[in-house]
């Protein structure tokens, strides 16, 4: 199907993908299948490895299991799909098959930030509260975190999804990414998108502005308890256990500020498509390292799960 106008609603769309050069798809597939494959290994690995070591049966661990396990189907959200149209030269998707797309990506794009200011709380009562956190981060407290995220989230990702469903596409048909994303789909709307923006505004808000400002006054205060640690050896350890939770929380944030709030340009439909790559592809990619790297219980019991497959092969 070739892009261009339509004067009924649009029934399909033309992702024009990133790049346009023929020339450069087999590169792209290379690149992307390589980077998918190294994903999907590399959190199916860390929860693994969480789940077989009783070690790592705490708090910390569960809610890198499920943040693992979020940022694996958010990748699969997405790349498939972009490799799929790159082999097969056909670059269009239907409208239900883009309101799919939109929904679960912004269901696990919003449960990974959620986690994270999760994660951030957990830090801060074992750091600042530690004779209290068994009796707060209890098995039922940590549950009940977790499924408060999936329901606010969920109810994040339907409230656009529905707006969306009953929005016409009468004009061009085509957007300029790599996969269904919001904001350039909303630009091809000919209905008025006054309540998708307020849904925009106020939840984006509070993904963009208020949990990162709550991650920000966890560690303030975490810094704050660390400075007050006599001794070096258990300063260093407090703060090798938030390392790689703040190194994890800045490549989330200063991909998706590139998408949201860096003004627009001649080249900004490009300069989006590279920053959605870091937050949907690249960073679920990177987490599982950054995390297994930085942190000794996860070396430890990455070693342990290494050892116990290489005793069962043959």
């Amino acid at each position: 199907m070739k892009p261009g106008n339509h004067t009924l609603s649009a029934s399909e769309f033309f992702l024009l993908g990133l790049s346009e050069q023929q020339e450069q798809q087999p590169l792209l597939f290379s690149i992307f299948l390589s980077m998918y494959l190294l994903t999907v290994l590399g959190n199916t690995v860390i929860i693994s490895a969480i789940v077989s070591d009783l070690h790592l049966h705490t708090p910390m661990y569960f809610f890198l299991a499920n943040f693992s396990l979020t940022d694996l189907c958010l990748a699969s959200t997405t790349v498939p799909r972009m490799l799929v149209n790159i082999q097969t030269h056909r670059n269009t998707i239907t409208f239900a098959g883009c309101l799919s797309q939109i929904y679960f990506f912004l269901w696990f794009i919003g449960l990974d930030v959620f986690l994270l200011v999760v994660m951030a709380y957990d830090r801060l009562v074992a750091i600042c509260h530690p004779l209290h956190y068994t009796l707060v981060m209890t098995p039922r407290h940590c549950t009940l975190l977790l499924v408060m995220s999936l329901i606010l989230t969920q109810s994040y990702s339907l409230t656009h999804t529905s707006l969306l469903a009953q929005l016409s596409f009468c004009t061009d048909n085509i957007i300029p990414h790599f996969f269904c994303e919001l904001l350039p789909l909303l630009k091809l709307s000919c209905s008025n998108t006054y309540a998708n923006q307020c849904v925009l505004i106020y939840w984006g808000g509070a993904l963009t502005i208020l949990i990162p400002l709550l991650i920000i006054i966890s560690y303030v205060r975490i810094v704050a308890a660390i400075v007050r640690v006599p001794s070096a050896s258990g300063k260093w350890k407090a703060f090798s256990t938030c390392g790689s939770h703040l190194s994890a929380v800045c490549l989330f944030y200063v991909s998706a500020i590139g998408v949201y709030f860096i003004p627009s340009s001649a080249e900004s439909a490009s300069k989006d498509r590279i920053a959605a790559v870091m937050y949907a592809v690249v960073t679920p990619m990177l987490n599982p390292f950054i995390y297994s790297l930085r942190n000794k219980d996860m070396k430890s019991a990455l070693g342990r799960l290494l050892s116990r497959r290489a005793l069962r092969s043959p």
